[in-house]
């Protein structure tokens, strides 16, 4: 069977804001034969607009009060609403999860490769960060109902027949937590939309999700000792907090438009990185525009920043590590080159993206029709 046959279904976790995640939903849909897209929960706005001529079939969660805002609170019930879709009629499912919809039920006919973001960061590599404080009684309500999400999504990746993994960092959790072998393929990048701008303002930049993992704090607390301008592009809970221990040189702008944001990485001294990332495309579209990089020395980044050519690392998530390295970028800032930059962020250009997972799909779909051909075939499904 080939790929541009398929009846293909699509299964994001949901689109609620345009981040990495739907990013790859947008690439692989122009890759795709007019792909039935489904999400357990939507915001039509944060559709990306190459998709918003497709409809999304969503889950009984998107009738839930209060669930587009709140919906890391109805996180026990992501099984159930994953498992309520119907996609029986599908010879091929592509789902790109960072929560629950790898656990997706299909026909033994259908073949289904999960696009992986990172298995549950909740669940798994961030479980005592979401926590929080063994005293309260919120720890342990949600210990309890982690433990079971925990149980649910190792059966629940069994459930995959091939695994892609978007960094080195997410197949090693792969590996680690569901016992399964990855590829990994790097998500795609849009380098038309960014350019290097000759002149450099006097600013350093954070780009991300206003969320606790981000590590937006350490940046804030840092430049505000250091006396350089930072300016903070993003959105989310932790925007009250950031704002109230931020001094005057330090600028937080929320949401902005990708032009604006495109000439913001520009114009930067560097972009500061302070989160540990699966991958991360906030680096790769600073390189883009030929800027050079300050990040935490774990995760993604180490894939897509070239220490010394593209970028400096630290060693500590602390706003004193950060700090030791802007001194020492601000010192020699002059040795990292526009053109290296943007050289580097091209290895992750949409194009490779969308030839490798091209490949991927149709010697995943070849392998599997062997499988079900092949009376003698291991029942194991292959790693």
């Amino acid at each position: 069977m080939r790929l541009e046959e398929c009846r293909t279904a699509l299964v994001h976790h949901w689109f609620l804001g345009l981040a990495g995640g739907e990013r790859v939903c947008e690439a692989l849909c122009r890759m795709l034969t007019a792909p039935d897209l489904f999400a357990l929960l939507a915001n039509p706005a944060a559709v990306p607009l190459a998709l918003r001529e497709l409809s999304v079939t969503t889950s009984f969660l998107q009738r839930l009060p209060g669930s587009r805002r709140w919906y890391r609170y109805y996180a026990p019930l992501f099984p159930l609403a994953v498992e309520s879709f119907d996609l029986s009629a599908y010879d091929l499912v592509i789902s790109s999860d960072a929560s629950a919809v790898k656990g997706v039920i299909t026909r033994p006919e259908t073949c289904h490769i999960c696009y992986c973001h990172s298995p549950m960061r909740y669940a798994w590599n961030l479980s005592h960060e979401y926590l929080g404080d063994p005293r309260s009684l919120r720890h342990w309500i949600m210990a309890l109902g982690l433990h079971y999400l925990r149980l649910w999504d190792y059966s629940a990746s069994s459930r995959v027949d091939y695994f892609v993994a978007n960094s080195l960092t997410v197949r090693d959790r792969i590996r680690k937590y569901y016992r399964r072998n990855a590829a990994v393929i790097y998500p795609p990048c849009d380098l038309g939309i960014f350019a290097i701008e000759s002149k450099v303002d006097d600013y350093y930049l954070f780009v991300g999700r206003l969320v606790s993992y981000k590590r937006a704090d350490i940046a804030v607390k840092a430049f505000s000792q250091n006396g350089h301008r930072l300016i903070v592009v993003g959105e989310g809970p932790e925007e009250n907090r950031l704002k109230s221990m931020a001094a005057k040189n330090v600028e937080l702008l929320g949401r902005i438009s990708d032009d604006q944001l495109a000439q913001l990485y520009a114009s930067c001294k560097a972009l500061v990185f302070p989160g540990e990332e699966d991958f991360g495309l906030v680096p790769v579209e600073a390189q883009a525009c030929g800027r050079p990089v300050i990040a935490f020395r774990k995760g993604g980044a180490l894939e897509s920043v070239i220490e010394d050519e593209t970028g400096l690392f630290f060693n500590h998530q602390t706003p004193e590590a950060l700090n030791t390295v802007v001194a020492e970028f601000e010192r020699g800032m002059d040795r990292f080159c526009p053109d290296a930059a943007r050289r580097n962020a091209r290895r992750f250009n949409k194009e490779r993206f969308q030839e490798e997972m091209t490949f991927f799909i149709q010697r995943s779909l070849d392998d599997h029709q062997r499988l079900l051909a092949d009376p003698k075939a291991c029942q194991i499904l292959p790693q």
